[in-house]
């Protein structure tokens, strides 16, 4: 089958990272796959125009509200993946939320990363400031760098040399680099919300912490304590392999790409 792909395709991000997986995934299903980035659109008709010109048969958005509304109205199938800005971002905004529900009913299907996201998004159904705000709190922030973007090898090279990876998100969908560290055998310290808490469980595959004098205390405890770190990187690396294997992964998006050939629903 030959299929579009949309995502936002921001070099070395979270979402560049899980759109060229997923498109390895179907490729190596037998599929042909236009990745494309959603925001070199402006409009469905432009989608529209790349669809006939390629002669493409299916499609598929990561990100409701960024390439989902985009797919409307088209003549093909096309199936969803969730990212962590619809829920927590977009689905804020009243017309965007209207949109994403309009996206949701013409879908094939939906992913969802986690529980917590899958249930978000039923009860709600059935960013250039934000970056500016946290550049200005680093630079007043002692002791603390801003890294540019990385490359994924040089990002894992720098990972495995630190004593642990701390996410302090206020919102997420699913934490690329909470499970990248796992998989690296790094130990995780990370806020405890719900897109977090997902996949960290506390004092098992990592540490939760709802406010700094938390966090300190915890990275301390950390820091004294070698064999806590052994048990979180251990049980760390088990939760990758058995709840985000890669075959999983590969094997899940061949099967639903596949409804896009019927008529199923899902």
């Amino acid at each position: 089958m030959r299929l579009l792909f949309l995502a936002v395709l921001r070099r070395h991000t979270g979402n560049a990272v899980t759109a060229e997986r997923v498109r390895d995934h179907l490729e190596a299903a037998g599929h042909i796959c236009l990745l494309k980035d959603a925001f070199d659109f402006d409009s469905p008709s432009d989608v529209a125009s790349l669809i006939t010109a390629e002669n493409l048969q299916a499609a598929l958005a990561l990100h409701l509200y960024r390439g989902g509304r985009l797919l409307q109205g088209h003549r093909v199938p096309f199936g969803i993946i969730f990212g962590g800005t619809d829920l927590n971002e977009d689905a804020q905004e009243e017309e965007k939320s209207r949109v994403m529900g309009r996206v949701l009913q013409e879908a094939r299907f939906a992913v969802a990363f986690s529980e917590s996201m899958k249930e978000m998004a039923q009860r709600r159904w059935v960013d250039p400031v934000f970056t500016q705000e946290v550049k200005a709190i680093v630079d007043r922030a002692p002791g603390v760098r801003l890294m540019p973007e990385l490359p994924q090898e040089d990002l894992h090279a720098v990972v495995k040399n630190c004593r642990a990876v701390v996410n302090s998100s206020v919102s997420e969908g699913m934490s690329a680099a909470i499970l990248e560290a796992m998989d690296l055998e790094v130990p995780v310290l990370a806020r405890n919300i719900p897109g977090n808490a997902a996949l960290v469980k506390h004092g098992v595959t990592g540490l939760l912490f709802s406010d700094p004098e938390e966090f300190v205390q915890l990275a301390q405890r950390l820091l004294s304590d070698p064999a806590l770190e052994k048990e979180l990187v251990a049980n760390g690396k088990e939760y990758v392999r058995l709840c985000h294997s890669w075959k999983a992964e590969r094997d899940v998006y061949r099967h639903l790409v596949g409804k896009l050939e019927g008529n199923s629903e899902e």
